[in-house]
């Protein structure tokens, strides 16, 4: 597993989200830069915790500048009931099938948990990688960190 590195062109995808649409990273080029957020399962308690407080500040991450992209494995199917529980209302787009493969063009899944770990992408308006931070499946990550990151683009 070997992520890609700030300076790298981003993978373009197309996945679907919750609601069954189809939302691809070139969607943004040219409009808006994009913080790609990898987590591992919807429903788990440090993924739950990091989404919502993704939610809880997300004026910083959906905006006139920024889109906020959630990706796991999971199945669409499952992505909308958590997003409804959750309150989660920016995209959460299924790496379900072919199973994990935008998560593999990042580097960031886990062959051997079947999972992407904690892989966090913030790409410019160009496509390109500016900023990435990537942790263990049981390490949160650090939202002003991708604040920060945000702010210097």
């Amino acid at each position: 597993m070997k992520a890609l590195e700030v300076g790298a062109k981003a993978p373009d995808f197309s996945l679907k989200n919750q609601h069954g649409e189809t939302v691809a990273l070139s969607d943004f080029k040219g409009r808006k830069n994009v913080v790609l957020l990898f987590y591992p399962f919807a429903f788990t308690g440090v993924c739950t915790g990091e989404l919502c407080a993704l939610r809880d500040e997300l004026p910083h991450f959906v905006n006139d500048d920024v889109q906020l992209l959630a990706v796991s494995n999971d199945s669409p199917f499952t992505l909308r009931v958590f997003s409804e529980q959750e309150g989660l209302e920016y995209p959460l787009l299924s790496d379900f099938w072919p199973h994990g493969e935008t998560s593999r063009a990042y580097g960031v899944f886990d062959e051997v948990k079947g999972c992407a770990v904690r892989g966090t992408f913030v790409i410019d308006k160009e496509g390109v990688v500016r900023w990435t931070v990537i942790n263990g499946l049981p390490d949160a990550r650090d939202l002003n960190e991708y604040i920060k990151a945000i702010g210097t683009l």
